[in-house]
């Protein structure tokens, strides 16, 4: 029997999958920071600050940043933390070929390694990391159970996991001015300034299929870390779950 997934709201193959999203961002790689920036008006830049203050990174750490993109998370840590080895991942090539660009151009790539790999299937050995990071690249797995057990296995004892990501938010009110924006305004966006306003639309519809900030600390828990907790930012559209492993 073929097993099935979304992809936005649309119901395909799981195989499948990945090659949609893969369409997806390859289509977005060169506008990606314009449309970020124009998405969250700029907020993404915060929200990634927060995320690497609450990382408690040790100058020495060893940290994988899942589904790198354009290398805003890695820049991060690189000019915060230059002794850290820093490995920026995508399994999209197009997107890893514009953060590895972006790291050469901006003189953060000294301490920075480039691997085009799926966060599902992560070929690195058992505690290899004391950090990994993932901004925006959950909600876009087929298997978000397997790679969060993938990602358990990679990291260290005492190993931090950090997810940024979209998520519900808590005000019924302000929930529904968020879904009016979402599909009126960002497909609107993409169109005008990528000339892509369908993978937009697929952005905006990965966002509410992707879990709710509990069940997705359930499914941290259950993937086999000790604790998990999560902090909302901008009233639950996004959140960051912290998830430890004693």
């Amino acid at each position: 029997m073929v097993k099935k997934t979304h992809f936005g709201f649309k119901e395909v193959n799981e195989k499948d999958k990945s090659a949609h999203v893969g369409g997806v961002f390859s289509s977005v790689a060169e506008n990606y920071d314009i449309m970020n920036d124009a998405m969250s008006m700029g907020l993404h830049r915060l929200w990634k600050k927060i995320l690497v203050e609450l990382a408690g990174i040790s100058k020495k750490d060893k940290i994988l940043d899942i589904a790198s993109g354009t290398g805003d998370i890695a820049k991060l840590i690189s000019k915060e933390y230059p002794e850290t080895e820093i490995f920026m991942t995508d399994i999209n090539m197009d997107m890893l070929s514009e953060g590895r660009d972006r790291a050469v151009n901006e003189n953060f790539s000294s301490n920075c390694h480039f691997c085009q790999l799926s966060g599902e299937i992560i070929p690195f050995e058992d505690s290899s990391f004391d950090i990994i990071t993932i901004g925006f690249g959950l909600r876009n797995f087929t298997d978000k159970e397997a790679g969060l057990k993938e990602m358990k296995r990679c990291l260290k004892k005492g190993g931090k996991l950090l997810v940024l990501e979209f998520s519900k938010p808590t005000n019924p009110l302000f929930s529904k001015i968020y879904d009016w924006y979402s599909f009126n305004i960002l497909p609107k966006l993409g169109s005008v300034l990528a000339n892509d306003s369908d993978s937009y639309q697929y952005l905006a519809e990965s966002i509410r299929m992707h879990p709710d900030q509990e069940s997705l600390k359930a499914m941290i828990l259950e993937s086999g870390f000790d604790e998990c907790k999560f902090y909302n930012l901008i009233n639950g559209i996004v959140s960051i779950h912290v998830a430890y492993e004693k």
